[in-house]
């Protein structure tokens, strides 16, 4: 997982080890840096950075206080514990450190931003009703801060990474209750009489801890509540008006084009959530079809726990940062991964096609269009580090093809055809139809004729039709 850009803890630079700190004893706990030192200095000489030491430990775990460590083992384990609701991953956890992650510069949003969102909305709604067939929502626009959009998408990310999260989180734990304790000296193992216990919810503890810092990062890159392709605030029509105005920084593009722009793109994919509701169910569909396939690569999880050092927080935060444990996706993971990708494809193409005639009134609508294309198929860093974490790309990387797609279904058949595909799954096109994006017209008839002959054929069973023609025959 790539940490966000201000330093591994938060957008403010704190490291894991003041995070856990901070955690364990509130805003008033011991500063990290003395106590580095003070870890350091324990035990004298021939102990430091390359000594020897108690059990090849930088300082003599002897010279600790025990009232003072038991009272950290104290924090520490009720920090490793998950609420019964939470099961083996800590989610109350998750959602703390995604709050923190996104609170760094993220301003209460006013009631002037709160207007010009919701007039870019209701212009947007106004535009898409001539470049589309498909309805308004109704649904009024809101604006959120990082910490609201956070708050509001939560739910989803559990939903989305639950099976994976729990396979991960299980996993952490057993590695780190097979090999930390074999790392821990003798003489403190008295001290860490709850170790065990501990142990049981780390990996979920950890695992918590990384989401809710991936989602924490997204939250400074998402410009609205569907700007990841799927509904992830649920059928909410907001957008996140810091996040607006940094995306932006260096465009040359003026402030209200470029909310207007990104409105149309937000009120174009809810129009197709809310009146196709089989589009959400299918995506989470193959969501949970590739989770259920996912296997955990054990190796990696325990080369990652020989590296953690026990009188280190924040190695045990960087033992599981940046590397993958999941393998490379087969068999029908594959095929959900490929489904997921084609409908997200589907879902952006038709948004670019559509979105594209309606801005026509703004002049820097084209490069708009590049900018944002370009975005989605290449992903930012927080995406990047949600897909390293949970081995799910969100991206549409054929994002293009299904543009072309439906701009030459629009020209042979019209709008209204090219809408009403998604009145039901059944009409979807398909990866071949976004090979071969003339045929996809052929082909949906050539289906549509085979599936009424099979209905006459049925029909004629029914009424008797095939006995009387097999006794006339006899």
């Amino acid at each position: 997982m790539t940490n966000p850009p201000n330093g591994p803890g938060s957008p403010d630079g704190e490291d894991p080890l003041s995070e856990m700190l901070r955690r364990m004893f509130g805003e008033g706990g011991p500063d990290p840096e003395e106590l580095r030192r003070a870890l350091g200095e324990l035990g004298g000489s021939g102990t430091g950075a390359g000594g020897s030491g108690a059990g090849g430990l930088p300082f003599d775990p002897s010279q600790l206080d025990p009232a003072m460590m038991g009272q950290m083992m104290q924090q520490f384990q009720a920090m490793m514990q998950s609420s019964p609701e939470d099961g083996p991953v800590n989610w109350t956890l998750a959602k703390q450190s995604a709050r923190q992650a996104a609170a760094g510069q993220d301003p209460t949003v006013g009631s002037f931003a709160r207007k010009e969102i919701d007039e870019a909305l209701r212009l947007a709604e106004l535009w898409l009703d001539g470049a589309t067939d498909v309805e308004a929502t109704g649904l009024l626009g809101k604006a959120w801060s990082r910490a609201e959009w956070v708050e509001a998408s939560m739910d989803t990310w559990r939903r989305l990474t639950e099976p994976v999260a729990v396979s991960m989180s299980e996993a952490m734990s057993r590695a780190m209750k097979d090999q930390l304790p074999g790392q821990v000296p003798e003489e403190m193992q008295g001290m860490l009489g709850g170790l065990q216990p501990m142990l049981q919810n780390m990996g979920g503890t950890m695992f918590g801890l990384q989401l809710g810092q991936a989602v924490g990062a997204l939250a400074q890159e998402v410009l609205s509540g569907t700007d990841s392709g799927f509904p992830v605030v649920g059928h909410e029509l907001a957008m996140v008006p810091v996040n607006i105005e940094e995306f932006g920084d260096g465009l040359e593009v003026p402030d209200e084009q470029i909310r207007i722009y990104l409105a149309l793109r937000e009120a174009a994919r809810m129009r197709l959530f809310v009146h196709s509701p089989w589009l959400e169910r299918d995506l989470y569909a193959a969501i949970e079809q590739y989770a259920a396939g996912v296997h955990i690569d054990m190796t990696k999880i325990e080369d990652a726990a020989r590296s953690i050092d026990p009188t280190n927080p924040e190695s045990m935060q960087d033992a599981f940062t940046g590397v993958s444990f999941i393998p490379e996706p087969t068999g029908p993971q594959k095929a959900a991964l490929e489904r997921l990708e084609t409908t997200l494809a589907l879902i952006e193409g038709w948004v670019d096609v559509v979105v594209t005639e309606a801005a026509q009134p703004l002049d820097s609508a084209h490069a708009l269009r590049e900018t944002i294309n370009r975005r989605r198929a290449t992903g930012g860093p927080a995406e990047h580090a949600f897909g390293t974490l949970v081995g799910l790309d969100l991206r549409p990387r054929r994002l293009r093809e299904a543009a072309t797609l439906w701009e030459t279904i629009e020209q042979a058949q019209g709008r209204e055809y090219r809408d009403g595909i998604w009145q039901h799954p059944d009409l979807q096109p398909t990866a071949e139809d976004l090979d071969d994006p003339e045929g996809y017209v052929r082909r949906r008839e050539a289906r549509e004729q085979e599936a009424a002959g099979l209905d006459d054929e049925l029909r004629k069973l029914l009424e008797g039709g095939f006995d009387e023609g097999s006794d006339r025959d006899s």
